[in-house]
């Protein structure tokens, strides 16, 4: 068994089975590790103390059914052992057959626009507050007086500096100059709310109540 290889065929066979979760995950890297120690025999022994301690399963029920599950999906042999002396044995099953290389291949080129959203996202992280500033000044000095844009800008960078460059939280920015002509278009919506409330058209109209009538004119 070739070790590169059956390990790109199996993260390609879990990548599409949506059977798997973390549990059957980490207890087939286990037994994998153990089967590479072992220089892959065709079936070796196992302690279940140590694999339930390498793949971090608390329990012993979660740990027989998560082996019983790898077995019947394909991608180990169990054989239990009924001996209290004997511990079981393991046979990995090979994936690193050109149809399961056609699999990784796949899985590959499926996880490629995410390395490449990560490296745009690693510049936007990078960004330096003037540069934004910049950008502001000379995209919208027609739309706000300086002193505004400085303000909207400011608000902006600190922002998503803060929120580590996530749209909601959760979403990478990626062009950072569509998301501040957005914050831009909220900040100038907002702008024209507050002018158009009622009472703001009206106070040039108030009087001061409190008149010193000693004063003079």
């Amino acid at each position: 068994m070739n070790y590169i290889k059956q390990m790109n065929a199996i993260f390609a066979k879990f990548y599409i089975d949506s059977r798997l979760n973390t549990t059957h995950i980490s207890l087939y890297i286990s037994l994998f590790q153990l089967g590479n120690l072992n220089r892959f025999p065709e079936t070796f022994y196992i302690n279940r103390e140590e694999i339930m301690k390498l793949s971090k399963i608390g329990s012993k029920a979660t740990y027989h059914r998560c082996l019983k599950q790898l077995d019947h999906w394909g991608y180990i042999k169990y054989l239990p052992s009924h001996n209290p002396y004997k511990g079981s044995k393991i046979k990995l099953l090979k994936f690193d057959t050109s149809s399961e290389r056609v699999q990784a291949q796949a899985v590959k080129q499926a996880l490629v626009p995410y390395i490449k959203q990560d490296k745009l996202n690693e510049k936007v992280i990078n960004l330096k507050k003037k540069e934004v500033v910049n950008f502001f000044k000379n995209e919208f000095q027609k739309l706000l007086p300086e002193k505004d844009l400085l303000s909207v800008a400011e608000k902006f960078y600190n922002h998503y500096k803060a929120t580590g460059w996530l749209m909601g939280g959760k979403t990478p920015i990626i062009d950072w100059q569509a998301a501040a002509q957005n914050w831009l278009q909220k900040a100038l919506e907002i702008k024209t709310k507050k002018a158009n409330k009622p009472g703001s058209k009206l106070k040039h109209l108030k009087t001061n109540r409190n008149k010193n009538y000693d004063t003079p004119l």
